[in-house]
């Protein structure tokens, strides 16, 4: 006959649920014990079971009977905080966004020493630096490099942003619209993380004498299909012949809308004179300093960090043969699955 008080289904399905799930072994294991004095069996077999002293098992029993399920959870180990914790985390959170010199030191970053002495001053706790480096991941704070921007801010950007929306909103078989932009091919490899055994840095062979070479792309923004031209300089000239590239594919398109950047060669006196005996075009210029607004970025995101990032090809041509079946393969971007591609 069981020792405790019938425990309802529901509760019982709780404690099992909570046996599978939580990483307290302590937890669990009272919690089993509980739910085998409830099936019936006695505490000496429990104890057997559980590995654990009948005197436990008495002590489990008598904090489940006055505080139940919640009386056999484990209590934090070791000795309670002296600190506010959870204040002077929130305290962190709030400082960190603020720079040492905003309080009149010369450092520009936060180390955990003057975070340490900023936060003894501003709560009157004696609280070590140590102590205080243990406590960061807990209140959401890692250690990261910080990611340059700029202040300026394009004083047309709302209208250009308005003019960019009003053609997506647009876009159709007769009006297509395309994100474009160009992106530098060089032979020498950009350096990037990959998976290796500890202690053992994988080296990347590099040709040495590097050489470029720039493709010219651009993304539908309705359907993702990419079309591109390559040429040996960054200059109004590929910008040009992706313009014919497209006119020849998109033959019955009544316009053609390109979003790009303020690069130089999409402003230039040459493009400007093709764009005037092509009228069919029409160029919108994306906010100064706002590349995210161009989505053929994310496309040369992954072409390097498909391709040219660690390659190991020792010449051009080898390198622009992969960067031809990228392009082949990624379309339409996203979701071409272009990094399961086999070669």
């Amino acid at each position: 006959m069981p020792i405790i008080a019938p425990i309802p289904r529901t509760e019982r399905r709780l404690m099992q649920k909570t046996i599978h799930k939580t990483r307290d072994k302590n937890h669990a294991r009272r919690l089993t014990a509980m739910l085998m004095l409830h099936r019936g069996d006695s505490v000496s077999h429990v104890a057997r079971t559980l590995c654990c002293a009948r005197s436990s098992i008495g002590r489990w029993i008598n904090w489940f009977t006055v505080s139940g399920v919640e009386g056999l959870r484990s209590l934090p180990a070791g000795r309670e905080r002296q600190w506010p914790y959870e204040h002077i985390c929130s305290l962190l959170r709030q400082l960190i966004k603020h720079t040492p010199g905003d309080f009149g030191y010369q450092r520009s970053r936060w180390s955990t020493e003057l975070l340490a002495i900023k936060i003894n001053e501003i709560t009157g706790c004696r609280l070590h630096a140590g102590t205080l480096r243990h406590w960061l991941p807990a209140a959401g704070l890692v250690w990261r490099r910080a990611a340059p921007t700029l202040r300026i801010r394009d004083p047309h950007k709302d209208e250009k942003m308005a003019a960019i929306h009003e053609a997506l909103e647009k876009c159709s078989i007769e009006h297509p619209v395309f994100y474009e932009d160009e992106v530098d091919i060089h032979l020498n490899p950009k350096i990037g993380a990959d998976w290796q055994v500890r202690g053992q840095q994988k080296r990347v062979v590099t040709p040495g004498q590097n050489e470029k070479y720039y493709l010219a792309g651009v993304l539908h923004s309705g359907t993702g299909k990419i079309s591109y031209v390559g040429g040996n300089s960054k200059s109004s000239v590929l910008f040009i012949n992706l313009l014919k590239h497209l006119k020849a594919t998109y033959r019955r398109a009544k316009t053609i809308t390109l979003i790009v950047d303020n690069y130089i060669i999409h402003k230039s006196r040459e493009t400007q004179r093709w764009l005037k005996q092509n009228p069919k075009f029409r160029v919108i210029y994306q906010p100064v300093y706002s590349p995210w607004v161009n989505h053929v970025e994310r496309l040369w995101q992954a072409l390097h960090d498909t391709i040219t990032r660690n390659h190991q090809c020792r010449s051009m041509w080898q390198l622009l043969k992969k960067v031809r079946l990228f392009m082949e393969t990624a379309s339409p971007f996203p979701g071409g699955k272009h990094g399961l591609a086999k070669v």
